[in-house]
């Protein structure tokens, strides 16, 4: 019987049994992974490609949405403002307290000195202010309140008399 050495001396060396199936299972890998995954970089890529289209088309829907509903509110504010509605024929009570509300905002305005009656659309103020100019400014800012039709001032300065509304003589 020849020996081992003598065997393999004629012939070339083999891999290791298990060499064979690595090497196979390598070439089937590769041809399985260029031939799917240049499936997959392509599906990839298409997939990105339409997500872009998807988000960019509704990115330009969000923003014309935007333009036009503010456009909306910007013309319904100015149909708001044009709108010719008459003022609201208030009450006695009603038009002193709108006439306080809006001469009140005025931090200037000495709110507790000044005492503010309405009859029949005649505005009444009374009580004593600082300075001339509030007693001037005061009544000019109440004329140009909606609803008022006439303003006695009667705010008068520290140190002189209130005054009052002039007097008729009756007839005996």
């Amino acid at each position: 019987m020849r020996s081992r050495s003598e065997r393999a001396a004629g012939r070339p060396r083999s891999a290791p049994p298990g060499a064979r199936a690595f090497v196979a299972g390598a070439v089937a890998g590769s041809i399985v992974t260029s031939v799917l995954g240049r499936g997959l970089a392509t599906h990839t890529a298409r997939q990105r490609a339409l997500a872009k289209t998807r988000h960019a088309w509704r990115a330009a829907l969000r923003r014309g949405r935007t333009t036009i509903l503010l456009g909306l509110g910007r013309a319904r504010g100015e149909l708001h403002r044009l709108s010719t509605r008459e003022a609201e024929q208030l009450d006695d009570a009603g038009l002193a307290h709108k006439v306080e509300s809006v001469l009140f905002r005025d931090r200037a305005v000495p709110k507790r000195a000044i005492s503010i009656n309405a009859e029949n659309g005649t505005v009444f103020l009374r009580g004593q202010v600082d300075t001339a100019a509030v007693v001037h400014d005061v009544g000019e800012a109440v004329v140009r309140i909606p609803g008022v039709q006439r303003v006695v001032n009667r705010l008068h300065l520290p140190g002189t008399d209130a005054p009052h509304p002039p007097t008729t003589a009756t007839a005996a």
